[in-house]
């Protein structure tokens, strides 16, 4: 079977798939992948979500191995955060790092067994390629509170394919305050790692739950 890379993960076609990828890239996910690519995207979900002073605690949709949670504690976010993924491997790594104040292993495109109250909602990655769309919406916006604030990244490829922009329309008597932001996924360190995917782009969704 050939290594984890980005071409599998943009080709994943149900949870399945990504419960077999993804046990599979745990181990060198933060050393193979965020650091051969140069990964900016944690690190900009972070800012976006911080730069209007927000408070926790946060659910990290996605967590994935923490990165945009180590993003969050790196910029002087002290609140708690929870942790929300489809891979059990890929969040014992999360577990590792001392970030959290509890992990789950759940699919968050359906409704979600965790506990309402979250203040914040982040997620970098997971709105993409054959992960996560639209649907996930309305289980998050479920588990928060009014004036939760939303930091989410879709990658700008999927956003007309998917129809994220109706669908946030459709939410328009939930939601407040919707501003789009187009970052750069990576840096320059991608250029000579992989060259198709160096300069993808994604756009960084914020909005306030009513």
């Amino acid at each position: 079977m050939s290594e984890p890379d980005l071409n599998g993960a943009y080709a994943l076609s149900g949870p399945e798939d990504c419960l077999q990828l993804y046990a599979g890239w745990a181990d060198s996910y933060d050393t193979d992948f965020a650091a051969g690519m140069d990964y900016l995207l944690p690190a900009q979900v972070a800012a976006a979500f911080l730069e209007v002073g927000s408070t926790g605690p946060v659910l990290d949709i996605g967590a994935g191995t923490g990165l945009l949670a180590a993003a969050l504690r790196g910029l002087g976010f002290a609140g708690d955060i929870d942790g929300v993924d489809l891979s059990a491997e890929m969040l014992a790594r999360a577990g590792t790092k001392g970030l959290y104040r509890a992990l789950h292993q759940a699919d968050i495109t359906r409704p979600l067994p965790l506990s309402r109250g979250y203040r914040g909602m982040v997620s970098s990655g997971t709105f993409t390629h054959g992960h996560v769309g639209p649907e996930g919406l309305p289980p998050l916006l479920a588990l928060a509170e009014p004036g939760a604030l939303f930091a989410l990244s879709v990658n700008a490829a999927v956003w007309e394919k998917l129809r994220f922009a109706p669908a946030l329309e459709r939410l328009g008597d939930v939601i407040t305050g919707l501003d789009l932001r187009e970052v750069a996924i990576y840096g320059t360190g991608a250029r000579s790692r992989d060259p198709s995917h160096a300069d993808d782009r994604a756009l960084i969704v914020r909005f306030r739950k009513l």
